[in-house]
């Protein structure tokens, strides 16, 4: 990090006139261990599929089917997700984590020995590319813990080998990605409701009130709103969650896709690998993996800041700075794709602009 600070300050521009973008070189420098880092690419988006019981109390107007309904748009190349992973040259894998509707096509039964979420992340549904992933075909993996979260309000959303599996399920993508070539992960989602656990994970990790946190998702009105509140407030207060026991705190509140989510963003802190998140999933996410270890935050860069009040309460409290701002809340890793390119630029400089000495320019 030391040498990039260095080298930023002998690059033919006025120092620190690249902003945010000198400080992330540092941080993609510091990360790789080496300087230049090397350029975030190939970029692959992971997007985690799952449905939520507390749908139940009316939090959205949206039918829970549209989950699955939208993992075929997915899979088809339909949805905004795609166009821009077509525009950055990324991949896109599609993992079922928790779908509650069946899929169009079924993938194969676990083992009979196997634990809640343990196919193999190459266990994929029939006619979809189990590897090679291109652009123009996005993948699904089939690695479901169960079939939707129980209602938060009434019960804990997973029981803590439920949440552990999901976590594992996301090491395991993340793994195989990196392991396939990927210089950086973006973080994607998909779950009709999944904005509530959401808000829950926020106010639990950073102390907020549930009115400061939660948001209106796909656009819903007053009263779902307020109803969406009070969802969220009183599965706090039955709950208790503590912070210190992260695990505990997804298995209260929390998603199959924010488990799974959190260890994708643990897998590439520990394999040194920048994760881009996305919108107010992904920083709840991103709680729970800072609450795992601190040390997590420094792969992680924040995409863009979400409409949703709660990721901007999340991304201050784990001190990242969103690139873009403009006014998302779609989700499905639309913003950290729209981010990439100043991810992969702010490095490039590195790379590729001379120093006053080389270039023969005359420092003030």
């Amino acid at each position: 990090m030391a040498a990039a600070r260095d080298l930023q300050a002998r690059l033919t521009k006025p120092a620190g006139s690249l902003g945010t973008l000198e400080e992330l070189s540092v941080r993609l420098a510091g990360l790789a261990g080496a300087c230049p880092p090397p350029l975030p690419e190939p970029a692959a988006v992971a997007i985690f599929a799952g449905d939520h019981g507390v749908h139940a109390q009316g939090v959205t107007p949206w039918p829970q089917e549209v989950t699955a309904q939208m993992i075929g748009n997915f899979l088809a190349g339909g949805a905004v997700v795609n166009a821009f992973a077509r525009q950055a040259g990324a991949s896109v894998t599609v993992v079922d984590v928790g779908v509650a509707t069946p899929l169009p096509v079924s993938g194969p039964p676990p083992a009979a020995d196997a634990s809640p979420g343990s196919p193999a992340v190459a266990d994929v549904l029939p006619g979809v590319p189990a590897t090679g992933a291109g652009i123009d075909a996005p993948r699904l993996v089939a690695a479901k813990v169960r079939a939707g979260t129980r209602d938060l309000t009434v019960t804990a959303a997973l029981t803590r080998d439920e949440a552990r599996a999901a976590v594992e399920t996301g090491i395991r993508v993340a793994d195989e990605l990196i392991a396939a070539g990927a210089g950086i992960l973006l973080t994607g989602d998909m779950g009709i409701g999944n904005t509530t656990p959401s808000a829950a994970l926020v106010a639990a990790f950073t102390g907020s009130d549930p009115a400061e946190v939660t948001g209106r998702g796909t656009g819903v009105d007053d009263e779902t709103y307020q109803r969406k509140v009070d969802v969220v407030r009183r599965a706090l207060r039955r709950h208790q969650p503590e912070p210190a026991d992260p695990l505990g705190v997804l298995a209260a509140v929390g998603g199959l896709e924010h488990a799974a989510l959190t260890g994708l963003i643990l897998a590439a802190a520990a394999r040194r690998t920048p994760v881009l998140l996305d919108g107010v999933i992904a920083v709840s996410a991103a709680l729970a993996a800072a609450a795992f270890t601190p040390h997590a935050v420094g792969a992680m860069i924040a995409g863009h800041r979400s409409a949703e009040p709660g990721a901007t309460v999340a991304l201050r409290h784990l001190g990242l700075d969103p690139l873009v701002d403009l006014g998302l809340r779609l989700g499905e890793g639309t913003g950290a794709l729209l981010a990439l390119p100043v991810v992969t630029g702010a490095a490039r400089v590195l790379h590729e602009v001379a120093t006053f000495d080389a270039a023969g320019v005359a420092e003030k």
